[in-house]
């Protein structure tokens, strides 16, 4: 319904909680001042404006029964001063139109109560004098001027139940922040807490504030406790697994190498060769980065160590960067995923070009090669452990497990990002693309 709104609005739990606060105070405000405050003071202006009538007729019945101007303005005069107006008879105005300002609201009500009870008024001047009112009248005489203290028509000083009632809302609107600012500090660290978890760091967390919060918060701890620890039983039960697999095939490799080197021979040692290759990429995809420690790492210069330990060994490889800062990561595991991605690029392909680009938010390493690349309904299915498309590409480059990507997507994930396949628009095969947030 409000929906061209939503982009005005504040998206953060502060920006909204104050903005619940501070809208029905301030329609609060509105109201009562149109509704109650402006009738309010408008009939007293008018109560006080028609008691003044009643004495400026009384005025001008005394101006009337003088038989000349100085005996009228006499008669007047001696009425007039104990009231407190001062009479001009005969007077001489400019202009005979009524003057009052733009903003003076209770002086609309001040003029139009004159007119009514006075048939005899010409003309009223407000703004001349602000602090009087001043009227041309008729007389049987001639033209009478009267001027008035504008606190005989209008309530003084009207603007103290305004201010009052604005320090009290803001008085009111501050502590209510503050109290509610304080119920949503929890829930504020509930968030960050589940944030820095998903992004692989675990930060100190006790649950706090009302029942419902800290029934959540609760819940979160039990919940990072258990997946811990299913990383943890995961990692030493491979852990236990790869050593026990090892030492078999240690003893496999060393008996074919005391063995005559034929063709047998050597074949069944590309075999061991291949299975230890598979036990050690089996073992990085199911320990992931869970073991090892968060630290500040310059991406920059992580991913040229890793194309520089890749120059060595393939072909052609070319990197650019774009921005620099250090970002808090877990810098083996993101090597493990570049280098997964870089031997894919070259394996498939005989150009790669990497890039990294540093923003305030995220980080940016795209891999880029001129292989076949996959194909778009493929790609998600790439990306699954031990899936190998090997088929739909080159096999006659050699072949992985099927672990490379996914490694890549858990590392990703691990450190609250995303891989992202794609075509590469500049080498035309498979653009790569790990995003890690900042």
């Amino acid at each position: 319904m409000f929906a061209f709104l939503r982009p005005f609005l504040p998206r953060g739990l502060y920006g909204r909680a104050a903005l619940i606060l501070i809208v029905p105070i301030v329609a609060i405000q509105l109201v009562v001042s149109l509704a109650f405050i402006q009738r309010h003071f408008e009939g007293v202006t008018r109560q006080m404006t028609q008691s003044l009538v009643i004495q400026i007729m009384f005025v001008l019945d005394e101006a009337d029964r003088g038989g000349s101007p100085a005996e009228a303005w006499a008669r007047a005069s001696g009425v007039a001063q104990p009231l407190e107006m001062t009479l001009e008879l005969p007077a001489k105005w400019p202009d005979l139109t009524d003057r009052r300002a733009f903003y003076d609201l209770s002086g609309r009500v001040v003029i139009e109560t004159l007119r009514q009870g006075l048939p005899d008024l010409r003309s009223v001047d407000l703004v001349s004098d602000s602090g009087d009112v001043r009227m041309l009248l008729q007389t049987d005489l001639g033209p009478m001027s009267l001027s008035v203290s504008r606190r005989r028509v209008s309530a003084s000083n009207p603007h103290q139940l305004l201010v009052w009632m604005i320090l009290t809302s803001v008085l009111m609107t501050v502590i209510a922040y503050a109290f509610l600012r304080n119920q949503l500090r929890p829930i504020k660290r509930l968030a960050d807490a589940a944030e820095a978890f998903g992004k692989g760091r675990s930060v100190a967390y006790r649950p706090r504030g009302a029942l419902e919060v800290r029934a959540a918060g609760a819940a979160f701890l039990d919940m990072r406790s258990r997946i811990e620890r299913q990383m943890e039983q995961r990692t030493l039960m491979l852990s236990g697994v790869s050593h026990d697999l090892r030492t078999p095939m240690t003893r496999l490799k060393l008996s074919l190498s005391l063995m005559p080197q034929d063709d047998e021979v050597r074949a069944a040692l590309r075999d061991v060769a291949d299975m230890e290759r598979l036990v050690d990429e089996f073992l990085a995809f199911a320990r992931g980065d869970a073991m090892e420690t968060a630290e500040k790492t310059d991406p920059v210069a992580l991913v040229a160590r890793v194309v520089d330990n890749a120059r060595r060994s393939a072909g052609s490889i070319s990197l650019k960067s774009d921005g620099r800062g250090t970002a808090l990561m877990r810098p083996d595991a993101v090597m493990r995923a570049v280098e997964n991605l870089i031997g894919n690029a070259l394996r498939f392909g005989t150009r790669c070009e990497v890039s990294v680009t540093v923003t305030e938010r995220s980080i940016r390493i795209c891999v880029e090669d001129d292989g076949p690349g996959i194909p778009r309904e493929r790609r998600e299915e790439a990306m699954r452990p031990f899936t190998r498309l090997d088929e739909a590409r080159n096999p006659n480059r050699g072949g992985g497990v099927g672990l490379g990507l996914s490694i890549a997507a858990d590392v990703a994930r691990s450190h609250g990002g995303t891989l992202t396949l794609s075509d590469s628009a500049r080498l035309g095969g498979l653009k790569a693309e790990i995003i890690l947030a900042r």
